[in-house]
């Protein structure tokens, strides 16, 4: 356990507002900031940044918590490794605890793995014995400086080098195991991943090498070869070449489906191309985009597996309010074709004049239906209306209406009552999806965190209010506590809660949220700081007596079943209790 004292040095280290910022734009509203959401797609943004609580909350999607929890969730670390990051960027040296954390040894184990791995690769490439898969790369039109760039290798054809080579350096099976490099036959004994393949090393943005990618030079098994997730890597959220397109000063992505696309289009002086990694965009990958850029080029292959891969791309994309072109190639399958055939300078046209989304999506349909024909044209409108309709710039909106009205010879008012009546209705079931007599988004009827509090929603409302006054007054502790013990909330969450906060003030340690990072996991964490944030800033001493008195009525209240269950003496008792709070 990381003791309370370095934990706070570190929080004066990292004010919250500095580090939510390297990742996210934020835009100051009065005391707070505000910015769209880094953990959910949203137009609108709906992510706070709260100076004065040292605090973060979502009121989309009800995340929260410190800049510790923060750290947590935008690069998925652990408690401790989120700690390390953040001393790191601090310039602190976190104390030594003694903890002897497994998984902390295991993932540092398998990065090393991956680095001797990547330099074995690289070596084994260079190689008499890789002459085959330099001429490949040759005849794909790599120079030896792209190579070196990337850090591409060769896997040997041969059941156990690499197992053999990473064994002499020291390495557990476990480990070896767990990084995918290494896999386990039906004898039980270890054998290589990666045979005879080229080798693309995929690269952090802190330059781990965390997985690779490996194209077969013969016809054994699967053309693309990739790690599959381990510890130290999860496909769905990382980006292919992300490590060198963050630092490029076009500020824009080029997305493409593959490695020798992303490869070529670097080659040919675009530094800014990236790729997913074996599977489609997701939208753990569209946060992670969005953190660099706002503008994104996509550029998939034009078959039909592409062009449905370019319309999810665009539907994750749009949500996440980034503008979106999209790269039509012709004469080609893919960039990494266009530009062997064509050349830089004609790719680059090709960027300059890709289409905006709404244009490429009006030419598909264009060639979807005849309108030539009534009907067709028609199922056009419809179809073109609703895309309109979707558009959240009213110019943009406005640009695209009258383009199609000219372009149909209809009049634009007609279009325009069709789209601003289809806009209407989005919002009607917008609305109508999101109201909720909820004050912190998250409090839901299926409430895995405090699920007692739909039941008690008085009670645990006044349970609350009472957290948030201890956490902003902790002076106040003796006057609360010596009336309100855990054992007088009704809901078992807050009671934790308040059993934590009452035990750390006991020994007179600090109750910010920073410090409860450690006893609270991410998603109890975002509970608090939105019980924390949904408080007044400030809390007299009187309204403090009142949440307790009202507290304890709840507490004393009794059911249906409780009266139902009283003997006569009991009943009365009970009446007239009820008589004297009355008065």
């Amino acid at each position: 356990m990381i003791g309370s004292q370095f934990i706070e040095e570190l929080k004066f280290h990292c004010e919250i507002e500095d580090v939510v910022s390297s990742y996210v734009s934020l835009k100051r509203g009065g005391r707070n900031l505000m910015g769209l959401c880094p953990f959910h797609s949203e137009k609108t943004g709906s992510f706070a940044v709260f100076p004065d609580t040292q605090s973060f909350y979502c009121f989309g999607c009800g995340k929260g918590g410190d800049v510790i929890t923060f750290i947590e969730e935008i690069e998925h670390l652990s408690y401790v490794e989120a700690v390390q990051l953040l001393a790191k960027r601090a310039g602190l040296e976190v104390p030594d605890s003694g903890e002897n954390n497994e998984l902390a040894r295991l993932k540092t184990e398998i990065l090393e793995i991956n680095r001797q791995a990547a330099r074995f690769y690289y070596k084994y490439l260079l190689s008499d014995n890789g002459k085959a898969a330099r001429a490949y790369l040759v005849e794909r039109g790599l120079s030896a400086e792209t190579v070196k760039k990337f850090g591409l290798g060769y896997a040997p054809n041969a059941w156990g080098e690499m197992y053999r080579h990473l064994k002499g350096l020291g390495y557990r099976d476990e480990a070896l195991l767990s990084s995918n490099i290494v896999a386990r036959g039906r004898n039980g004994s270890c054998y290589d991943q990666f045979r005879n393949r080229v080798i693309f090393p995929i690269i952090d943005l802190r330059g781990n090498v965390i997985a690779f990618g490996g194209r077969a030079l013969d016809q054994k098994g699967p053309k693309y070869l990739n790690s599959s997730d381990t510890p130290v890597f999860k496909k769905s959220r990382n980006l292919f070449a992300l490590n060198i397109a963050k630092a490029s000063k076009a500020g824009k992505l080029i997305l493409s489906e593959g490695y020798m696309d992303v490869i070529s289009i670097h080659q040919g002086g675009f530094d800014y191309a990236v790729a997913t990694l074996g599977t489609a965009l997701t939208s753990e990958q569209v946060q992670l985009i969005a953190q660099y850029t706002n503008e994104v080029i996509l550029a998939y292959d034009s078959d039909e597996a592409g062009q449905k891969a370019t319309k999810r791309a665009v539907e994750l994309l749009d949500a996440r309010g980034l503008q979106i072109r999209i790269l039509s190639i012709p004469g080609a399958k893919d960039p990494d074709e266009y530009i062997k055939k064509f050349g830089s300078t004609r790719f680059k046209l090709l960027l300059d004049g890709s289409d905006n989304y709404v244009e490429y999506e009006l030419h598909r349909l264009r060639q979807v239906y005849d309108i030539e024909t009534t009907q067709g044209k028609i199922d056009y409108l419809k179809k073109a209306s609703k895309l309109l309709s979707e558009v959240n710039s009213p110019v943009e909106r406005d640009v695209f209406i009258l383009k199609v009205a000219n372009e149909l010879s209809i009049t634009k008012d007609a279009l325009y009552l069709q789209v601003n009546n289809l806009i209407k209705q989005n919002r009607r079931a917008k609305n109508k999806k999101e109201r909720a007599d909820i004050h912190i988004a998250g409090f839901e009827k299926l409430d895995k965190i405090n699920p007692e509090r739909n039941r008690n929603k008085g009670a645990a409302l006044t349970e609350e209010k009472l957290i948030a006054v201890l956490m902003k007054n902790p002076d106040y502790y003796n006057r609360i506590c010596c009336r309100i013990r855990p054992e007088d909330f009704v809901t078992s969450f807050n009671r934790q809660v308040y059993t934590v906060l009452t035990e750390r003030l006991r020994q007179n340690l600090p109750v910010d949220l920073m410090q409860l990072s450690a006893d609270f996991d991410k998603e109890q964490m975002a509970r608090i700081a939105g019980i924390l944030n949904a408080s007044d800033a400030h809390c007299t001493t009187e309204q403090a007596d009142e949440y307790m008195e009202r507290l304890l009525e709840f507490k004393n209240r009794k059911t249906k079943e409780d009266i139902a269950g009283m003997d006569d003496n009991d009943t009365l008792a009970y009446i007239a209790s009820l008589g004297k709070k009355k008065k």
